[in-house]
């Protein structure tokens, strides 16, 4: 009852406020301020740019509009500054590094200069370790970087970077979904979080991996795979039949039943495999690509833990992998790219891996509880599968032995035993902005308006199902792996929502993107290099008084050009 009744007086305080505030002509954001203050939603901070997510785009977003002489708060739930750059994927996806210009090359300058230390060479020669890296060497020896590394190297610069800018950063912060986003028409004015504490600003940028400020503020957005008829592309919707890398049942030198008594439907599924019809080919659905930790493991005697076993560890759930093993197949290890200090990125490779087929679908529209369950089923999985890859007697001894030799590292993730503190969110809510990015833009089918950044990556697409074939045997579905023709540039209509849906917000993560076209776009590099255009164009809007959609493209483009990113090659 008491509850009740604070919540009304709440609600008629802020009514009450905001009708003032809009009488007498408040100054910008005034009403929202005002009303928060009276409803005791806690203490506000005011700033002139609010980034949202303290991923690797957020930390460049606030860096950006700081040294263009703004006052800039990072608000974020994490902990941990960097997202998945600084959460395992330490074997950077970059395509041609040639078109990485401005702060996000100066983050893997900074990781180079690190690595010139010799003391960073902690347990592994540099000599020994070499320039390796994805086909080109990982040391540019002309702009002096370094695309791979370890997690805790990446995050330290992110630390050091917005210390260096003082930049202020509210971690834990997590925004209240429902009602937390004051607007005044078109304009966001302030963000509240459950904490209570709100932040008012003139502009915002939304940096998150799941879209959550941008669909909070009412802004239009997709989730799932469009229909190959939407945006005329041939590489959306389902894709049965379509076998692409190495990732599914076909490389297997036999099939493979779903069955529990092999070849008796009437025996049951085994675990993974889903029993719903996987569409029709070309439709659309809310599928979206399957999630894993890119898990930073060591062979390192003095800096291995072994593998644990997990909380509910239940082998039967890979009896699919065992049937995969059986057949003679030997790929586990083909995706343990090497990082410095005898360390790997360890990514999915093969039809049953790290990627968590078919557990990811409800997480971009989940409520945060159901989120942590559904992260937390990502971390049993894969905890579980090395658990069951160096510990199972059904796993044949080779396989057993050689993962043995690898674990979790003392020195990474150290608050959390080893295991890294973001999930790969590979694919979420994805922006129906100004304009629309297709795989027509990455295949140069059509002339891209008004870039801001480029991208080069291979159409990259995760499994999203495992399912039954009409044969009555196990597949996967959704892999997708097209290169582009080279670099391609991505339009700033990407970034900002529609005219009427906000005009002091740009997206540069869940950026407006069909689902295949997302594919390549969605590098941790372009997310950065994105982040920096994105806060240029919120800074220059703020600066000229006017609509992001109204900046005039000639210049923004001048400032990204004069900020050492390239936007044509």
């Amino acid at each position: 009852m008491r509850d009740g009744i604070v919540e009304w007086l709440g609600q008629a305080l802020r009514a009450g406020c905001g009708f003032l505030a809009r009488r007498w002509r408040l100054g910008f954001g005034a009403g929202w301020m005002l009303a928060a203050a009276a409803s005791g939603l806690g203490a506000v901070e005011s700033y002139d740019v609010v980034v949202y997510g303290g991923t690797a785009a957020g930390v460049v977003a606030s860096i950006q509009a700081r040294r263009m002489g703004k006052t800039v708060v990072l608000v974020c739930p994490d902990v941990h500054l960097g997202g998945l750059s600084s959460g395992g994927l330490g074997w950077t996806d970059t395509g041609n590094k040639a078109v990485i210009g401005g702060l996000s090359r100066e983050f893997y300058h900074r990781i180079w200069k690190h690595y010139e230390r010799p003391e960073a060479w902690r347990w592994q020669q540099r000599s020994e370790y070499g320039n390796r890296g994805q086909g080109t060497p990982a040391v540019d020896g002309t702009q002096r970087t370094m695309w791979i590394f370890e997690p805790h190297v990446a995050e330290q610069v992110f630390e050091d970077w917005v210390r260096e800018h003082a930049i202020p950063v509210r971690r834990g912060e997590w925004l209240d979904r429902e009602r937390g986003v004051g607007k005044e028409g078109g304009r966001i004015t302030a963000i509240t979080m459950l904490s209570g504490r709100s932040y008012a600003g003139k502009m915002f940028l939304d940096a998150t991996y799941e879209g959550d400020l941008m669909a909070a503020a009412g802004v239009s957005y997709h989730v799932g795979r469009e229909a190959q008829g939407v945006y005329g592309e041939r590489w959306n919707g389902v894709q049965t039949g379509v076998l692409h890398h190495r990732h599914h049942f076909g490389v297997l030198s036999g099939r493979i039943s779903p069955y529990v008594v092999p070849g008796d439907a009437g025996s049951g599924v085994v675990p993974r495999v889903s029993v719903a019809p996987p569409g029709e080919y070309g439709q659309g659905d809310r599928r979206v690509q399957a999630y894993c930790f890119r898990v930073c493991l060591t062979d390192h005697p003095d800096n291995r833990r072994p593998f644990p076993r997990p909380e509910g560890y239940d082998a039967g759930q890979y009896e699919l992998l065992r049937r995969v093993l059986a057949t003679g197949w030997r790929e586990t290890f083909d995706k343990f790219d090497p990082v410095p200090n005898r360390k790997t990125d360890t990514n999915n490779h093969g039809p049953m891996s790290t990627d968590n087929i078919g557990y990811s679908d409800e997480y971009p529209e989940a409520s945060y509880e159901r989120r942590r369950e559904i992260i937390k089923e990502h971390e049993r999985y894969q905890k579980g599968w090395f658990y069951y890859l160096a510990n199972d007697p059904g796993v044949p001894e080779d396989v057993r032995v050689a993962m043995r030799r690898w674990g979790l590292p003392r020195d990474e993730f150290a608050d959390n035993d080893g295991w890294p503190h973001q999930l790969y969110i590979r694919e979420a809510r994805r922006m129906i902005g100004a304009y629309v990015m297709t795989e027509n833009d990455l295949l140069r089918r059509r002339t891209t308006p008004d870039p801001v950044g480029m991208g080069s990556y291979t159409i990259d697409s995760h499994n999203v199902q495992r399912y039954i074939t009409p044969e009555g045997y196990v597949q996967n579905e959704g892999d997708i792996g097209v290169p582009t023709p080279g670099p391609y540039g991505i339009a700033y209509g990407a970034l900002v929502p529609r005219r009427d849906q906000g005009v002091n917000l740009l997206v540069p993560v869940c950026v407006s993107s069909s689902h295949i076209a997302f594919g390549s776009i969605r590098m941790e590099p372009v997310f950065m290099i994105l982040a920096q255009s994105a806060s240029t164009a919120a800074v220059l809007a703020l600066d000229a008084g006017v609509a992001v959609q109204d900046l005039p493209y000639a210049t923004l483009r001048k400032r990204l050009v004069e900020e050492g990113q390239v936007l044509s090659q």
